[in-house]
């Protein structure tokens, strides 16, 4: 059963809470990062991302920025900006977006219910990202991006819950693009053990967002061990930041692809050839096409969107092979336009569901052909993917709102 713990925090004051909070670094390139940390100086991105504080001839992983982020960690504690908890505490995290909220625990997870598979995750993880962050946690002894937890929702859990929001919150502001971010405290020790208590008595969590940053922070615990053999578990490197939200209140938004040409085809031959795969196709003008239901898909190809549906044959049980991103890779973008590996054929892209279907018309009148939008991926789906011990293909989901880093950090000593 999942270990879920209070934990003493470091957090900024209030007063500079909205100045501080950054979104996730990896949804930044260097530019647009430089960009971000020039608007705002306080931005926590200064850390995440330190290569910043450089000149462009610097390596973003040159050993000297990862240096440099503990620096201005450290600066920041020191002056002021950032103050710790006299003691541990849970915290509520409640984001809201479009009129919709969704309210998180934060709290320390175990790097041992992660290597046993009580945190289960939906995806494979590339060792160059993980390199990055472990590099980040190493330098900074700290956890600054919580990880993206799901649970099934449980009654008791989610009444505790509405009742401290009926507190006044530690902080309230609404971010640049519009989410409205509210944290409260949970210090009462009644309180404290018996979150604790109900959460070790749900079967298993499950990674949502941020496989890469959970990985990292895992493998530099275990490191931690081997270096010090006469730990006794209870160190702060065994566990790690997260934030973990009900299962019901969460919204995952379509990956969309783009891809940068037909594969030698001419544009009547790629649409013969879709049809020859399994996909019927209609033809919807200028009308852009957002999926209504699984198994359908829009497409977007010189000017003009067509939705195209998969035939029963194309459908399958399978927790993996019925997913769309699967249907879609396996039975056209495979096949048909030879991308046979997603993650390192530099002839797709991934478009995040946030940018909206205007976004792969932009790509495909600069530098790409054809584009694909997509029916989101389900909560449910996910869920029995990660529960058969199965990983999705990569880009299957984009959760909205991002958490922020720099609103919660765990020190690893």
């Amino acid at each position: 059963m999942p270990k879920v713990t209070p934990f003493q925090c470091i957090r900024p004051v209030p007063g500079l809470a909205s100045r501080v909070s950054a979104l996730p670094y990896d949804v930044y390139n260097r530019k647009e990062a430089l960009a971000e940390v020039s608007r705002e100086p306080l931005s926590f991105l200064r850390i995440d991302r330190a290569e910043t504080q450089f000149a462009d001839d610097v390596d973003t992983y040159d050993l000297k920025v990862y240096a440099k982020a503990r620096e201005l960690l450290d600066t920041m504690i020191a002056e002021g900006t950032f103050i710790m908890e006299a003691t541990p505490c849970y915290y509520l995290y409640e984001l809201t977006m479009n009129g919709r909220s969704q309210t998180g625990l934060v709290a320390c997870s175990s790097v041992d219910d992660y290597q046993n598979g009580i945190i289960k995750k939906h995806e494979n993880t590339r060792e160059d990202k993980e390199l990055d962050r472990i590099r980040h946690v190493d330098a900074t002894d700290a956890h600054t991006g919580p990880i993206f937890l799901v649970y099934r929702a449980q009654k008791e859990i989610s009444e505790i819950i509405e009742d401290v929001k009926n507190q006044s919150p530690l902080y309230d502001f609404v971010s640049p693009d519009a989410i409205t971010h509210r944290v409260w405290r949970i210090g009462d020790p009644d309180r404290l053990a018996r979150l604790e208590k109900l959460f070790g008595e749900i079967p298993c969590t499950y990674i949502a967002d941020g496989h890469h940053r959970c990985a990292s922070a895992v493998k530099v615990g275990l490191n931690r061990r081997k270096a010090h053999p006469e730990c006794t578990g209870r160190e702060e490197f065994n566990r790690f930041l997260s934030v973990l939200f009900p299962d019901d209140q969460l919204y995952i938004m379509p990956y969309n692809r783009v891809v940068k040409d037909l594969n030698h085809l001419t544009k009547e031959a790629f649409l013969q050839a879709v049809e020859k795969a399994g996909f019927s196709i209609e033809c919807r003008g200028k009308e852009p096409v957002s999926p209504l239901k699984k198994g359908t898909f829009g497409m977007y190809l010189s000017g003009c969107w067509y939705l195209l549906t998969a035939s029963e044959s194309l459908l399958s049980p399978d927790p993996v092979k019925g997913l769309d991103v699967s249907i879609l890779q396996d039975n056209l973008l495979n096949p048909v336009l030879n991308i046979k590996d997603p993650r390192t054929d530099s002839r797709i892209d991934f478009v995040g569901g946030i940018r909206g279907l205007s976004e792969l018309e932009r790509r495909v009148g600069e530098d790409m052909t054809v584009a694909f939008s997509l029916y989101a991926t389900t909560i449910p789906e996910l869920l029995k993917v990660a529960d058969a011990g199965l990983l999705m293909p990569p880009k299957s989901t984009w959760f909205e709102p991002k958490l922020r880093s720099g609103l919660f950090i765990h020190r690893l000593f």
